[in-house]
């Protein structure tokens, strides 16, 4: 048999890893649910791969390393997601319709099974380095010097993220997030003159913030969480904003941090402060060139439709590999949809396709 008709032949068998993946919670802020997730992926690292995943701990979260000889590709994956504890209770995994749903599925706990199945399809071979991290979903705090120090000992970086509707992700935009806050003065709302409305501060700051995207040049601004004030009856004496950017190149990301940090208030007495700025470099195109080219290649070889590329407005740890000059290519985990959303789903027809068509990238590379 080919990679394609092994792995086939595993698809039960990847189905019942995943379901066991997705029911065992993993929420990016509960230590807790990491550490029992990361049990449970590191046993079965040794139920498919024949050796355990090796537990690191950084900045207080569990991460895990899997390796095999001196390695020359690195597969990139991520257990956290985006659920709350609890959700499985009412959203369990399941299969209905050739799609497999539970929290996490899609995003990305299906990737993490191809990978594991993509690998004992090639009989476990020697050269391969498998990064798990458990904060992804948080920027990848306690994992970066982990991935960014991983990344440089390799010679490509293959990402397990989900496709892009069905797209390997060849260039991301850049991703930045700011705390914003604004000081003013409580004082009863029936004297409002009295106080500083830190509120209508913020407000200002929001509308500001959102003018500078830039839907033709792909730049997003969105002021998302907020939150002010301390009581109904209060003059509120502060607020907090965030604000999440991504841009397609260095110059935008420097533009919207520039005109962030330039937004006044026009309430007398407020105190505006901000702070963050970018965290994942744009990954640009060229970096996943060659290997785009390979896996366009490899597809055709083992009788698979040609991958499409896209640009993906996400962020995720490949562009951490990407930023230290690591050919990297993302989304070559789960085919499927609705990242991050009620009812996400993984097409089960394409995780052995997709599997093989990463066992056969890792194999050529390999050499």
């Amino acid at each position: 048999m080919n990679l394609l008709q092994r792995l086939e032949a595993e698809t039960s068998g990847m189905l019942a890893v995943l379901e066991r993946l997705v029911n065992q919670e993993s929420p990016s802020a509960d230590v807790a649910s990491l550490r029992a997730c990361g049990d449970l992926v590191s046993k079965v690292f040794t139920e498919v791969l024949g050796s355990p995943a090796e537990l690191l701990e950084s900045g207080g979260k569990p991460h895990l390393r899997w390796q095999s000889g001196q390695p020359k590709v690195l597969l990139l994956a991520h257990l956290d997601t985006v659920w709350p504890a609890g959700t499985v209770a009412r959203w369990p995994f399941r299969v209905e319709d050739e799609r497999a749903t539970g929290p996490g599925a899609f995003d990305m706990k299906g990737g993490l099974v191809q990978g594991l199945f993509a690998l004992a399809a090639l009989g476990v071979p020697e050269g391969v380095v498998f990064l798990v991290t458990s904060d992804e979903e948080l920027g990848s705090g306690t994992s970066r010097e982990l991935i960014e120090s991983t990344g440089r000992e390799v010679q490509a970086a293959l990402v397990l993220e989900p496709a892009l509707d069905g797209a390997l992700k060849i260039a991301r935009k850049g991703v930045a997030g700011y705390n914003v806050t604004a000081d003013g003065l409580a004082a009863h709302a029936s004297q409002p003159e009295l106080g500083v409305n830190a509120t209508v501060a913020m407000a200002e700051f929001a509308l500001a913030a959102a003018a500078l995207a830039d839907p033709h040049a792909g730049t997003t601004c969105s002021p998302t969480l907020v939150s002010g004030g301390s009581a109904a009856n209060t003059i509120p004496a502060r607020a907090t904003l965030y604000v999440d950017s991504r841009a397609p190149s260095t110059a935008e990301q420097a533009r919207i941090d520039r005109g962030l940090r330039a937004i006044a208030t026009s309430v007398s007495g407020a105190r505006l402060a901000i702070d963050g700025g970018p965290n994942r470099e744009p990954m640009p195109e060229s970096i996943s060139r060659d290997l785009f080219q390979r896996v366009q290649r490899l597809a055709g070889e083992l009788g698979l439709p040609e991958p499409r590329g896209a640009l993906a407005p996400g962020g995720s740890d490949g562009q951490l590999t990407a930023a230290v000059g690591t050919p990297t290519l993302d989304g070559l985990g789960a085919v499927g949809g609705n990242a991050h959303a009620e009812g996400e789903f993984v097409e089960v027809a394409s995780m052995p396709q997709r599997a093989a068509l990463l066992a056969a990238l890792v194999q050529e590379l390999l050499g």
